[in-house]
């Protein structure tokens, strides 16, 4: 009988959702339609009558028809009453056995793609806490200024700031930018090959999607930044891995039976092994991309952070073809979710980038990227990064001096000369995962480095950032770090 139908289904609906009555009335009646209890054409019992049967007062019943009435599942008859829709849809068994609570299988899953994606490389497994690679110290930024500027700019703004940008970003940002590269990393460009993006995510993104088509391969340093690995399986590019050694990638004969498309490198501080690109190794790779007809990305994540020696120049000013792309971003020296990078293009991209930049990122932030460049043309950027390198290179030091007691001939430490971490070498038996595990039990966040590994089996280490981590916590949780890597009987 259709009334005790539609009082099962009040009755659960209101123990489970809480929804007024009105409501309840009106998913039952609903349900009852798309399983059949009411056939097409078939007579509705009056408002009177269902208010009767159901307890209801007439307006409760009245309000949930007419809803059912504006959704096409009734129609009215002058004179007649209200009847089932002809062209209302039946749903299948499964859906039925949802609507009452039975577990069904999912409708779907993620595409080949997305679960390699939602699986391979997660950073949320990277809580932040001291040692964690890869996140700078924010809380030195100096806020009050930045907010000066942000809200002088917001007061000054006209309505075309407020709109998307095809410009590739405000101008006195991108020559702010120029002239830093031309004078700090010997990158050779004009103001209007700049390109500001969101950062080296999408800096990449649109790398993969202009200049490679799908199933392309793209050369990857082994062991490999997750992000770029990535941003690359989201293009649907092919991944294909070449080892590094300690004067970066090394490409052999048998890497060439998978010509590249891309070449994606981070040769000033190799992420995560930390090996500085050597000078012949550059001009070989080179020589191997202009062999390939490929275009080589060029990623200086951390270059501003050199703490011996001199800096170390950029690729791309050793590029004399145009095929190098040059990124990098604000995040390491400002703050993480400032989301603002750059992106150097060769110039006979410079407008095909802008224009595919605007059709499918639609840049903004105009306000935002007006008070950057008068950060940096004021020399504030300059001063926080001076700060911020001081700062680096006590933490870096009291790091090294922690694990000093556990370095020995097969445990030493690699990249320590640059950046925001360091990785500790350790001998190939060791299981660094576990290991990693077992400091994260001291609330300490370690990366093992065969973790950054997309085929090779040989290295074993910990990638161990100082950027987040205090000098204060570090002196304090370094012997913890050192304690756990002594425990497996080295050092």
């Amino acid at each position: 009988m259709l009334s005790e139908f539609l009082l099962a289904e009040m009755t659960r609906l209101g123990a489970q959702d809480a929804l007024p009555l009105h409501r309840q009335l009106y998913e039952a009646l609903r349900r009852a339609l798309l399983d059949g209890k009411l056939g097409p054409g078939e007579r509705l019992p009056s408002s009177r009558d269902l208010a009767q049967d159901l307890n209801l007062s007439r307006n409760t019943v009245v309000a949930a028809i007419n809803q059912l009435g504006v959704e096409g599942y009734l129609e009215s008859r002058v004179g007649s009453g209200t009847f089932v829709n002809d062209n209302v849809p039946r749903v299948n068994a499964a859906t039925r056995s949802r609507s009452l609570g039975a577990p069904v299988a999912a409708p779907g899953r993620l595409s080949t793609r997305g679960q390699a994606l939602a699986t391979t490389f997660c950073a949320t497994q990277l809580e932040v806490q001291p040692f964690t690679p890869g996140i700078p110290d924010f809380s030195a930024f100096p806020l009050t200024l930045w907010q000066r500027l942000q809200n002088k700019h917001w007061r000054m703004t006209y309505p075309d700031m407020l709109d998307y940008n095809d410009s590739g970003g405000y101008a006195p940002l991108r020559r702010a930018i120029a002239d830093y590269l031309r004078v700090f990393r010997s990158v050779q460009l004009e103001a209007d090959q700049v390109i500001v993006t969101t950062g080296t995510q999408q800096s990449l993104e649109l790398c993969a999607r202009l200049l490679a088509d799908h199933g392309d391969s793209v050369w990857l340093e082994d062991p490999a930044y997750w992000g770029a690995a990535k941003a690359f399986m989201a293009s649907g590019l092919a991944l294909h891995p070449v080892p590094v050694d300690d004067q970066g990638i090394r490409p052999t004969a048998a890497d060439d039976a998978h010509p590249p498309r891309l070449i994606y490198l981070t040769p000033s501080h190799q992420y995560p092994t930390g090996a500085v690109m050597s000078l012949a190794r550059r001009h070989q790779l080179l020589a191997t991309a202009r062999a390939h007809s490929a275009w080589v990305l060029e990623d200086d994540y951390d270059s501003e952070y050199r703490f011996s020696g001199p800096p170390i120049s950029s690729l791309e000013g050793l590029d004399a073809d145009g095929r190098v792309l040059y990124m990098g971003t604000f995040s390491k020296v400002l703050y993480p979710g400032i989301k603002l990078g750059y992106l150097i293009v060769p110039k006979p991209l410079v407008a095909d980038f802008k224009q595919a930049h605007y059709d499918l990122n639609r840049p903004g932030q105009m306000p935002l990227q007006a008070a950057l460049a008068e950060f940096i043309e004021m020399g504030h950027f300059s001063s926080a990064l001076r700060r911020a390198r001081q700062s680096y290179a006590e933490r870096r030091a009291a790091l090294l001096e922690a694990l000093r007691p556990v370095l020995g001939e097969d445990t030493f430490i690699s990249g320590a000369e640059q950046g925001l971490h360091l990785c500790l070498r350790l001998p190939q038996g060791v299981d660094d995962q576990a290991l990693a595990r077992r400091i994260a039990q001291h609330g300490l966040t370690v990366r093992a480095l065969s973790a950054y590994c997309l085929a090779r089996q040989d290295l074993r280490g910990l990638v161990i950032g100082y950027g987040y981590a205090p000098l204060a916590a570090i002196q304090r949780n370094g012997p913890k770090l050192a304690a756990a890597v002594r425990a497996l009987g080295m050092g």
